[in-house]
């Protein structure tokens, strides 16, 4: 079997996300050994046309190892196919998919996000998955509406679903307690101040950071705006109040000494390893749902999934998939891609490994059955997710052509601002005017 290696550099921890990164990735042949499905019976025929299928995703190592247990686990169930898998931390992955889009190249099954679904989805590079919910190759029938149409780009289900996110803090709920800090469901942005002043007496941080990418765009929800407008031409907003008052704020958490330190930060890996609140030296991390796990694990201690700030505040709060599976359009084997996305979604025994680590599963009858096998952590997620489902608002569209590059563009102009290069109100004018230039180039 061809082997391909993506070599891994480190990647952000909070992504459309999306899970911790960072370890190594490597391609592999997944053995014939002993796995927890070893005994699985083939459901398809071993005389059937043989078949290869490319399957491309990115994430740490607990994410790569579980994988291609399923992956195993497929194959045993399906001895006529195949699997060559390729894997690597988030910044990579993006880096090496650009160049195979490029060549007409993509693997048949890779994971997408939200961040780069119109980009790939306008540009014909993915397959529309509807015809293949009609015929029932990719079943839908448990999956609720909502669920899917985040994967839809002008009305082609382009993406599935791996699993429905939200935000929250994942908190050190010992650390509260030893400070006095008790936080209240419907807390905000506003009470981070206390929080953060009540820590920082006793040498701690509130939190490595709350990133840009994430946070301002739901502080815009919060005050009744968003980031992009419908068109995806332009920015949500015309008036710079919402960025003013959102890194006003944000200017007066760092230079207080609540958050990390750019330079200090520059240096994370973007492990759940190396995240500050795990370190035990913040007392909270602000992520999505499915990233608890990874934290708790970490770090060797019982902590809790908190709200995150504002979410009742113009029902800010909402449901977001934690990343999709696609279907290139380049693929000669669009039937059985379909259909090993159905195994990913539907097949219990194969969700029974991930254990909504990509997400809480999107099928009902899935999260049924894992239910009773939930750890105390993976109940929390679950939990708090379904807790999400009755609060949340629709989720924005997919973000537009550009929008990658418009967040790299928020994360600097942040910066100079933290850096005193920039006050905020010259960093509000001199972002809005950037970015409304970027999203109209791409517009065009």
């Amino acid at each position: 079997m061809k082997k391909v290696m993506f070599t891994v550099i480190s990647a952000a921890l909070l992504l459309a996300g999306c899970g911790t990164s960072g370890s190594s990735g490597s391609t592999s042949t997944p053995s014939t050994g002993t796995s927890p499905a070893a005994s699985a019976a083939p459901t398809t025929s071993a005389k059937a046309d043989p078949v290869t299928l490319r399957v491309s995703w990115w994430g740490g190592q607990a994410r790569h190892d579980y994988t291609l247990k399923v992956i195993e686990l497929y194959q045993q169930k399906h001895p006529n196919v195949k699997i060559e898998s390729e894997y690597a931390a988030f910044d990579d992955y993006w880096k090496k998919l650009a160049p195979q889009a490029a060549a007409n190249g993509l693997p048949d099954v890779f994971q997408m996000d939200v961040s780069y679904l119109t980009q790939y989805g306008t540009r014909g590079q993915l397959e529309d998955l509807t015809p293949f919910t009609t015929s029932g190759v990719l079943n839908v029938k448990d999956i609720a509406e909502n669920s899917l149409s985040g994967g839809k780009i002008d009305g082609k289900l382009v993406a599935m679903n791996a699993g429905s996110n939200a935000l929250g803090g994942t908190i050190d709920p010992q650390m509260l307690k030893d400070n006095g800090i008790t936080l209240k469901d419907d807390w905000t942005f506003g009470d981070l101040d206390a929080v953060g002043a009540t820590l920082k007496a006793k040498g701690k941080l509130l939190a490595g950071d709350l990133r840009h990418d994430v946070y301002f765009p739901f502080y815009l929800r919060s005050v009744g705006q968003k980031l992009y407008a419908a068109d995806g031409a332009s920015l949500g907003y015309a008036d710079d109040k919402a960025f003013v008052d959102y890194y006003t704020m944000y200017k007066k958490w760092y230079d207080s000494g609540y958050l990390l330190p750019l330079d200090k930060l520059a240096q994370k890996k973007g492990t759940a390893e190396d995240d500050e609140m795990v370190l035990g030296n913040a007392a909270a991390t602000f992520a999505w749902s499915n990233q608890f796990i990874g934290f708790n694990t970490a770090a060797k201690r019982s902590l809790d999934i908190m709200k995150t700030p504002s979410w009742g505040q113009n029902k800010a709060l909402f449901l977001k998939p934690s990343m999709f599976w696609s279907v290139s359009k380049s693929s000669k084997n669009k039937e059985e891609a379909a259909k090993f996305v159905d195994f990913l979604i539907n097949d219990i025994d194969a969700n029974k490994i991930i254990m909504g680590e990509r997400g809480v599963p999107v099928s009902s009858k899935v999260k049924e059955a894992l239910m009773p096998l939930l750890t105390p952590e993976q109940k929390k997620v679950f939990e708090y997710v379904a807790w999400a489902e009755k609060n949340a608002s629709p989720m924005d569209p997919p973000s537009p052509i550009g929008s990658v590059e418009v967040e790299k563009l928020l994360k600097d102009t942040a910066e100079q601002i933290m850096y005193k290069k920039l006050t905020v109100e010259e960093g509000a004018a001199k972002f809005r005017k950037d970015a409304n230039a970027i999203l109209a180039k791409n517009k065009k």
